[in-house]
């Protein structure tokens, strides 16, 4: 089957995240069942128009704004009636291949942005893309959708898309689960992981503030802070851990490297998690297949990822105080936390990229 996959960013992109990744990891399977994948995406600073990756090209067009002109450019001048199947993939603007494209097609939508637009966007622009894209989901609601959480069905469906249309692929981590469980990996110390890009949307205050609550009745609690901050909320937050009373219990490390990543996975207790909205949290995946369960706040994306009562704990409401509840309540009890730590490790091993690349296929072959 030959696959033609529209796409905003591709895993190279500087500003690529957990989208990219999962995309990358179905192309080299299909490809290795002996399919040919196309991406057409965006280029950026010193990107090669036209890459081979693991089996798959990359064709790069324009830049992040232009992409979506130069993609119907390309189509029309190279690729016209090429694909079995064409993938539309949806990253907060669609391309709009329905009004071009005759080949059979799916849209790959991870997440709707709705309030992530006012975390992410100043004003006007972030008021823009609020009430525009209710308008282009009603252009696009008779389309056949692939996601990857109930959370993004059910907003899909809050805007017209009909529920037998939209298909849900099983999510996986990237980081393979360690063979056996074992406390003594843990640090000495109980220890929070706050862990991924520090941006307004991932509410990393809020983790940080929870801790200092959870502290008060914790005393020996740590916290590790991981991921890249060059950004005014990044910057915010580093400066605010400068100045708390708890700044010597606070590691902050910045952007970290893979390997760096799965063993603070490894070796902490809990990984926290507060974004406003997520498709699915990668994070809470990755984490518990090291047997580190989550705490995470009632968001979209985070409640899907995560089993409440079970492989790890929801919040209330996405306040410190409740957060910082249920850090208390699970990292506080040994017997309960190890209970949580062997649930959230099993269900992990029980996910793969293979069986996410099956459904995917499974899906798209469908006529």
């Amino acid at each position: 089957m030959k696959i033609l996959w529209f796409t905003w960013k591709d895993l190279s992109n500087p500003l690529s995240g957990g989208a990219e990744l999962v995309d990358f990891k179905i192309a080299e399977r299909l490809v290795k069942r002996g399919h040919e994948v196309k991406f057409i995406t965006s280029g950026f600073y010193k990107a090669k128009p036209r890459e081979f990756i693991n089996g798959f090209e990359i064709i790069r067009v324009g830049n992040y704004l232009s992409v979506y002109f130069e993609a119907f450019i390309e189509y029309h001048r190279n690729w016209k009636n090429w694909a079995d199947v064409v993938i539309e993939e949806i990253n907060t603007v669609p391309f709009f291949t329905q009004f071009y494209v005759k080949e059979k097609r799916f849209l790959l939508i991870y997440q709707l942005c709705r309030e992530i637009w006012f975390y992410q966007s100043v004003f006007p622009i972030s008021l823009f893309g609020f009430l525009i894209e209710p308008i282009y989901l009603f252009f696009l609601r008779k389309n056949k959708v692939i996601t990857e959480s109930k959370s993004t069905k059910c907003d899909l469906q809050k805007y017209g898309f009909n529920a037998e249309d939209i298909s849900i692929i099983p999510m996986a981590s990237n980081i393979s689960p360690i063979v056996s469980l074992n406390n003594n990996r843990k640090y000495k110390e109980l220890t929070l992981l706050s862990i991924g890009s520090i941006r307004s949307m991932k509410r990393t205050l809020i983790q940080i503030k929870a801790f200092e609550l959870s502290k008060k009745t914790i005393a020996s609690l740590k916290m590790i802070v991981a991921g890249s901050y060059e950004n005014n909320y990044g910057l915010k937050v580093k400066k605010y851990i400068e100045n708390s009373i708890y700044k010597k219990d606070i590691l902050f490390l910045g952007k970290i490297d893979e390997s760096k990543k799965m063993d603070l996975m490894s070796k902490s207790h809990l990984i926290v998690v507060s974004s406003v909205k997520e498709g699915w949290c990668l994070v809470v995946t990755e984490a518990a297949a090291q047997g580190t369960p989550a705490v995470v706040c009632n968001s979209d994306g985070l409640k899907d990822s995560v089993i409440d009562g079970s492989t790890g704990l929801i919040s209330k409401d996405s306040t410190p105080y409740e957060l910082s509840l249920k850090i208390v309540e699970l990292i506080s009890d040994p017997v309960k936390y190890w209970q949580f730590s062997k649930k959230a490790w099993t269900e992990a091993k029980k996910m793969s990229y293979d069986a996410t690349c099956s459904e995917f296929f499974k899906i798209i072959k469908q006529q």
